[in-house]
């Protein structure tokens, strides 16, 4: 089996665009700025925030981070957001989630402007997207996308099945492999059969959010499998995939965590880098 290193192809990435930052400045003078807002004291928000922030200074993009208190009032929050987006050096906006309640979520999201909007949920982007059209898209699908690929480069004729049908990862995931000529099924908690569907599959991409769901005897040999989830337990940190079940039968799986986490932070930044390019043609 293929064990498919998350931190190692991030790390491949950061290094293409980290070369392609230094070729961006050369040519026009600039590089790509990417301002994160980041709400509260949350403590998972405060870690990924830090390590965008860390990526983004590695591979040479302007980085900024503004803080404000739970307690913002969402007034301020957007005020900010219509002033970075009229800002020439910020090529991408992103405002982490999850807000605080009083904060309405569209609200914020569709306040970025859609070429700014790098985390690609403008409801612009995800239209693109499903239409086929040029488009941020969401940074967790693009990484899943990125790891499948770098295992099996021809995805012509693939079935893949999807476990999860959320906007964040779910339907995106299924326009990038619609894209690739795949036959793509969406499967969720309601699903008859998930272990049915789940062994006609030859890429099982997994974000339901049920730790260990997907078992061994649901998958066939030569299936890649894709782990999103990530799920607090006694046993600690799992993804949504019994990892050492799967792991005797799959032809390639991501661990959780070192899988699919890491290739999301790199795609940010390549998303980053992608509407600095637009603007300047």
């Amino acid at each position: 089996m293929i064990l498919i290193d998350g931190k190692k192809a991030a790390a491949e990435l950061r290094q293409e665009l980290k070369h392609e930052v230094t070729g961006l400045k050369a040519k026009y003078n600039k590089v790509p700025g990417l301002t994160v807002i980041l709400i509260g004291d949350l403590t998972p928000s405060q870690i990924y925030v830090r390590n965008k922030e860390k990526s983004a200074n590695e591979v040479g993009l302007k980085s900024e981070v503004i803080k404000y208190p739970d307690s913002v009032e969402e007034k301020t929050v957007l005020e900010k957001i219509k002033e970075l987006n009229t800002d020439e050096t910020v090529s991408g906006i992103l405002v982490q989630l999850p807000l605080p309640k009083h904060i309405n979520k569209q609200k914020v999201i569709e306040t970025i402007l859609p070429s700014k909007d790098v985390d690609g949920f403008h409801p612009m982007n995800v239209g693109n997207l499903s239409s086929g059209y040029e488009s941020s898209v969401p940074c967790t699908p693009l990484g899943c996308y990125l790891l499948i690929k770098k295992v099996e480069p021809n995805l012509n004729g693939k079935k893949a099945v999807i476990v999860g049908r959320s906007n964040l990862n779910g339907k995106p995931m299924t326009q990038l492999l619609l894209k690739e000529n795949c036959t793509v099924t969406i499967t969720h908690s309601k699903t008859k059969d998930l272990k049915a569907e789940c062994l006609e599959a030859d890429i099982i991409v997994a974000a339901v959010g049920i730790p260990e769901l997907v078992k061994g005897d649901w998958v066939k040999k030569d299936t890649i499998v894709i782990d999103v989830g990530i799920n607090k337990t006694d046993k600690g940190i799992v993804g949504d995939v019994d990892f050492d079940e799967v792991s005797k039968n799959a032809k390639a799986l991501t661990p959780v965590p070192g899988g699919v986490g890491p290739m999301t932070i790199a795609c940010l930044l390549k998303n980053t880098i992608e509407c600095f390019k637009r603007t300047q043609i």
